[in-house]
């Protein structure tokens, strides 16, 4: 998580190009007008003037006459996407970076249906696009601190609008028969952390807060019992109770989580209508991603999202919880 954050740090400051020019699609489009400025654009961005060598790390590595470069120490001839996740693609990079663009762009995500048919793929072409980008939104977060508000949320759809032949019984309130949970923490003026996770009962939440909330920060929660460890312990806690009608108690409230919760389900509901338990982490990054991004213009976006494109996710990494 670390190297990844740091790599990124380096790609941004050392780019010869002004990312602020990609205002816009027709400003990106125009400018990777063809696979060779794609192409060059890639290696200015990975290596400057100095080409190394993936495989043994040697420097100044020399480009050879069909495109591809060749190292003078093992011999190695390798290609500018080489280590990437464009490695071994068989798709122009204009799509994957007018991909990498509308996915970051897009206030609520787009599906793998609508990006299929504005870059001229197959559906299945563009949901492993879809996914392999998605693998870049990983949580870089390390830790909150100040006023922190946590809260769960239920992911699945609802009992009422099932045919009454597929309802289940006793799905009601927490339970997880037939919903997924999530559980969110916000700092107040900084990130949100989201995670999928098993139950919500105390013993796995609290040490989710533990790791990732500084001891003598400020906790907000509602009445709920999964946070009965947090009474007497490093932590401030408020509780707001909901059951009684209460939303705001002096500076006491959980609606900046509960805000976020509303952004993953609209974005769940009207873009992708189902997620699969297996992928769901790769969403919610997705959602925290935006969420903490969304000050940032598109431009800003785009440039984060090229920095980590340049660290290795091969196919295994999509397919693996498949």
């Amino acid at each position: 998580m670390k190297e990844l954050a740091s790599n990124t740090d380096s790609i941004n400051a050392s780019s010869r190009l002004d990312f602020s020019k990609f205002d816009s699609l027709i400003s990106l489009m125009t400018y990777f007008k063809d696979n060779a400025t794609c192409k060059d654009f890639l290696a200015e961005q990975r290596w400057g003037d100095d080409v190394v060598c993936p495989l043994c790390g040697r420097h100044h590595c020399r480009k050879r006459s069909d495109g591809r470069y060749r190292c003078p120490d093992c011999l190695t001839n390798f290609s500018v996407t080489q280590g990437t996740i464009f490695d071994n693609t068989k798709i122009p990079l204009q799509k994957w970076f007018v991909a990498m663009y509308m996915i970051s762009a897009h206030k609520k995500g787009i599906s793998s249906y609508q990006l299929g048919r504005d870059i001229g793929v197959s559906q299945k072409t563009a949901w492993f696009i879809n996914q392999k980008i998605r693998l870049l939104y990983g949580q870089e977060v390390e830790s909150l601190s100040g006023d922190v508000e946590c809260d769960e949320a239920y992911i699945g759809g609802k009992e009422k609008n099932k045919h009454e032949s597929k309802r289940t019984e006793g799905t009601q309130g927490r339970s997880l028969k037939t919903k997924e949970a999530v559980f969110g923490m916000a700092q107040r003026g900084g990130a949100i952390v989201a995670k999928h996770v098993s139950d919500t009962q105390g013993k796995t939440l609290s040490p989710i807060i533990r790791q990732l909330v500084k001891p003598g920060s400020r906790i907000f929660t509602d009445e709920y019992i999964g946070y009965k460890s947090l009474y007497d312990s490093e932590y401030t806690h408020s509780i707001v109770h909901h059951n009684s009608g209460e939303y705001v108690v002096g500076d006491a409230s959980t609606n900046r989580v509960e805000g976020f919760w509303s952004q993953l389900k609209r974005m769940i509901l009207g873009i992708y209508h189902f997620v699969s338990a297996t992928h769901l982490q790769r969403y919610v990054d997705e959602a925290v991603f935006r969420y903490n991004t969304r000050e940032q213009n598109e431009s800003d976006r785009f440039r984060m999202m090229f920095g980590r494109s340049l660290n290795v996710v091969r196919y295994a990494d999509v397919k693996a919880a498949a």
